[in-house]
């Protein structure tokens, strides 16, 4: 069985079911939970992505390259004898006590760029096809920006949300970091929902507003997410945050999200969102032209929202691996 689609960023292919099988095994995934393995195996991958700043930001951070510039700032640098004019609170009490001779803390001027993950597993997200559900995709990309990060020697640190619960992770350039975060993916994806009714668009909201709390100036901070919880609200707060951060937004869908699959003769497809059910018939050339022109629309109104704000908008597949995608987009420069 093979199924054609197009993942509506010029990815058009074949995914078929041996492939599938070669991919999951590849990736150490079963495309619907998550776990360490597969999040460790992007730490070899993590090349393909360049994170270099895309523009001048406040506070233009650069993980690479340490700072020539010596001044009041986070990490110690050295003692030297007090010189007019220095700050007194810098005063280094200890080495003036001992030697007799007033000294000064000299501090390098911090310059690791803090990243930023947010990762979505609301209930939507919690939805594949193909390859892998929208989530576990979502938890892939996290996983690559993260080891690219940490490679690089910038500061990384994430939020993580799902219908119920989120876990902050303060940015740290530590490998040890990373794996805190690999672990709070783990943690926190659920792929099995209590039939309920949710808030998207609120919780959608809530998790943009912690994030403005958490990313600093100059940060970089990237967004992967269906974006169908967005609304204007969560849009005024993601512009915020761009006023003084470099927001990448990655937008992760499935093909049936774009097109309905081809069929040669009439048929009915349930789906369901874990609460509401609803049938489609497949076959019929006006339903899937109806659908293919709502969700084309919906896209549309997503991307638009983003370049508003002159905000990057990347779309990624979850019926291919990130790999395959990031070699034949050259989505490395991209993302």
């Amino acid at each position: 069985m093979s199924l054609m689609f197009n993942n509506g960023s010029n990815n058009s292919g074949l995914v078929t079911a041996q492939n599938i099988q070669l991919w999951l095994a590849k990736y150490k995934t079963n495309g619907v939970d998550i776990g360490l393995p597969e999040l460790l195996c992007y730490r070899s991958l993590s090349h393909l992505l360049n994170l270099r700043p895309s523009r001048d930001i406040a506070s233009a951070l650069s993980g690479e390259d340490r700072s020539k510039i010596k001044g009041r700032g986070m990490e110690f640098d050295e003692v030297r004898h007090y010189q007019p004019g220095d700050d007194i609170r810098s005063i280094d009490w200890r080495v003036t006590a001992r030697t007799g001779k007033t000294h000064t803390k000299v501090f390098r001027e911090e310059r690791e760029r803090p990243i930023f993950v947010f990762t979505d597993f609301t209930q939507s997200m919690y939805f594949g096809t193909a390859y892998l559900c929208k989530s576990v995709q979502a938890a892939h990309l996290a996983a690559l920006i993260t080891w690219n990060a940490i490679q690089r020697g910038d500061k990384v640190g994430g939020l993580i949300f799902n219908n119920t619960q989120d876990i902050e992770l303060k940015p740290k350039a530590q490998a040890k970091n990373a794996l805190a975060l690999m672990q709070a993916l783990v943690n926190i994806h659920e792929p099995r929902f209590e039939s309920v009714q949710i808030d998207a668009q609120g919780i959608f909201l809530k998790a943009t507003q912690r994030l403005q709390h958490l990313a600093k100036p100059g940060a970089l901070v990237y967004l992967i997410s269906d974006f169908n919880g967005l609304n204007d609200a969560s849009m005024a707060v993601i512009s915020n945050i761009a006023r003084h951060c470099e927001v990448k937004a990655i937008l992760v869908n499935d093909p049936m999200e774009i097109a309905l699959p081809n069929s040669a003769f009439q048929q009915t497809l349930n789906i369901t969102n874990g609460v509401e059910r609803q049938q489609v018939n497949l076959g019929e050339a006006a339903t899937n032209q109806k659908y293919q022109s709502q969700q084309a629309t919906h896209f549309e109104s997503i991307k638009q929202s983003f370049a508003r704000y002159a905000i990057a908008l990347r779309t990624v597949s979850s019926a291919y691996p990130i790999e395959q995608q990031l070699n034949q987009r050259d989505m490395g420069e991209l993302l």
